[in-house]
């Protein structure tokens, strides 16, 4: 197993880092999106398990690169942005795998609903940031949700009976973090 970063908290970097998901749409092609608003911190402890990870996301800053498909998305018939603005991500857990592998278990709360989820993870290492001074530590992290389960009910169809979207969604994160003084 690798050495952990230096314990401490680290600053997610937003202009480094990636919230990004991907959808199948008419079962034969992929939707990906990202969130280009959002904020956490990774709190390295002296092990993986008194580690722990936070963070939200601003809903409303959806991007597809598609204007009328995130219109839908920002509405109730998936994500409600008028009563849902936020999303959070707490960990309850951090789990040694193999070598820079981990399981983060953590309660992931959309629309008002708050489930556990459990992205695989791997630690990317650490370095110099362009800040003289300062280290940063990268992560890369995914995990399956099936929408359903966070209220996120759209059930469109085709003639064939096939979904207009899946119900399940693929969530990566790529987290570039600064620590913090």
């Amino acid at each position: 197993m690798s050495a952990l970063p230096t314990p401490g908290t680290y600053a997610i970097d937003p202009v480094h880092s990636a919230v990004t998901f991907t959808a199948r749409h008419l079962v034969a092609a992929k939707v990906r999106g990202s969130f280009t608003e959002f904020a956490g911190a990774v709190v390295i402890g002296d092990s993986a398990e008194s580690s722990s990870v936070s963070a939200t996301v601003e809903a409303g800053s959806i991007t597809t690169h598609n204007e009328m498909r995130d219109g839908h998305l920002k509405s109730p018939d998936f994500f409600d942005l008028a009563n849902h603005p936020t999303w959070t991500f707490t960990s309850t857990s951090i789990k040694p795998k193999s070598g820079d592998d981990f399981e983060l278990l953590g309660d992931l709360s959309i629309n008002g609903v708050t489930k556990p989820v459990t992205f695989n993870l791997e630690y990317l290492g650490t370095g110099p940031s362009m800040q003289e001074g300062v280290t940063v530590a990268g992560f890369e992290a995914s995990a399956e949700i099936d929408r359903r389960d966070f209220n996120v009910n759209f059930e469109g169809t085709l003639e064939n009976g096939s979904l207009v979207v899946s119900n399940k969604i693929v969530l990566t994160l790529e987290i570039e973090a600064a620590k913090q003084a």
